[in-house]
This record gives structure tokens, C-alpha cells and sequence, in this order.
């Protein structure tokens, strides 16, 4: 497993975060998604086996939220 930490820019309130974990825990391979609401960070472990880390990025982008570099 591995573990990435990234920031979502929509995710600090309760409606995007639900739908930020939710796109999250159904990639195949996520194994969990915590999201700190007070800043965004969004800490998501996962098998690398079965999917990338910018596979995950491209997901949350192509659902109209916006990962920050």
C-alpha cells in the first residue's frame, strides 16, 4: 500500500467533501480517503498494483474539483 497526501481546493465544506470521498472510495484500489476539512488536505491510501497516483488526480479533476500543486 501507499499513501499520498494532496489538496483539494473545494474541499473544505461538507457537500464537496461527501463527494470527494465518495469518487475516491469507489476507484478500484483506493483503499481509504481522509479529508481534513479545516485546509483540504486529502490523505488517501492505496495499491499501488492497481492504480496510479496520477490516475487518482485525473478522477478527482474529471468530477469538477481541483487538486493544487
Amino acid at each position: 500500500m501507499e499513501d499520498m497526501t494532496i489538496f483539494v481546493k473545494e474541499a473544505t465544506s461538507e457537500k464537496p467533501i461527501q463527494t470527494l470521498e465518495t469518487i475516491l472510495m469507489q476507484i478500484d484500489g483506493v483503499e481509504r480517503a481522509l479529508v481534513d476539512i479545516v485546509d483540504g488536505e486529502v490523505k488517501v491510501t492505496y495499491n499501488e498494483g492497481q492504480i496510479k497516483q496520477e490516475e487518482i488526480i485525473a478522477s478527482i479533476q474529471q468530477h469538477g474539483l481541483h487538486p493544487m500543486d
